[in-house]
């Protein structure tokens, strides 16, 4: 583009002009300084031409951005060698249409010459794992009271675990050493460590049980308000997990921990 310009702005012969470029203000525009190699005939001095501008970009230059290869048009006729059957030859199935994804002719495929590896178990639960740890931090920066019942509601507000709880919350006993105080948590399950950690201090940890209703209605309960729903009831827990939970999940959350009774201490009867 440059090449075409050059001829048509410098039409003067290089014997008798000299160009001295000046820093240009625009990429796209460029400005030369022009002066004359012949004295004047009175001083001796050079004659000072002025300025020439000219731009390498004009509206005959201007183009789409074409790809490089075209795309192949099929069936477009014999010359561009892909009309006609269009690359599929003469015949048969492939000719005619898409045959099935798998489809190997009527031998045995791929997928069932294979053999099968592993199951996916359909009654597995998944529960997000907390440390004590990360309670007593909480409660130190005062965004978990210890005087109360600190629910799977209250670790999900504090920010103790995130937002997508899938079947519960496991209680671990990472930074056990730090519990001081007693406290009292319901989760839907807590390892041995943690809960002797707890209990030491005089605390107490029950495993409740909710469904993925009831763990919604517990985790967020404003959706039901929202929706104009009341909200479900505790739902047992079915047989195989009786004996991984202490009692039935409570709704709404509630704030009070239920205290444990042994056989030799039997609650309390109203007389």
């Amino acid at each position: 583009m440059i090449r075409r310009r050059l001829p048509s702005i410098i039409s003067v012969s290089s014997h008798f002009l000299k160009t001295k470029p000046i820093s240009n203000p625009s990429p796209l525009l460029q400005f030369h300084s022009l002066q004359c190699s012949i004295p004047n005939n009175k001083n001796g001095s050079f004659l000072f031409q002025g300025f020439r501008a000219y731009t390498l970009l004009s509206l005959n230059d201007l183009r789409d951005n074409v790809p490089r290869k075209q795309k192949t048009r099929k069936g477009r006729g014999i010359g561009s060698g892909k009309g006609k059957t269009a690359g599929r030859g003469h015949k048969g199935q492939k000719a005619r249409g898409n045959g099935k994804l798998g489809f190997e002719g009527g031998q045995t495929p791929m997928r069932r010459r294979l053999p099968k590896r592993g199951f996916k178990n359909p009654f597995s639960l998944t529960f997000q794992p907390v440390g004590l740890g990360k309670i007593v931090k909480l409660i130190n920066a005062g965004k978990i009271d210890s005087h109360e019942l600190i629910t799977m509601k209250t670790l999900k507000d504090a920010g103790a675990v995130g937002k997508q709880i899938e079947d519960g919350v496991r209680l671990m006993g990472r930074g056990a050493e730090q519990i001081k105080w007693p406290i009292h948590l319901e989760v839907s399950r807590v390892t041995v460590r943690a809960k002797e950690a707890v209990e030491a201090a005089g605390g107490s940890v029950r495993r409740v049980h909710y469904n993925k209703l009831g763990l919604r209605a517990l985790l967020k309960p404003e959706w039901f308000e929202k929706k104009g729903r009341l909200l479900p009831k505790p739902a047992r827990p079915p047989p195989k997990l009786k004996d991984k939970v202490d009692s039935i999940g409570r709704l709404p959350a509630p704030t009070k921990p239920i205290p444990f009774f042994t056989e030799e201490e039997p609650a309390a009867s109203p007389v």
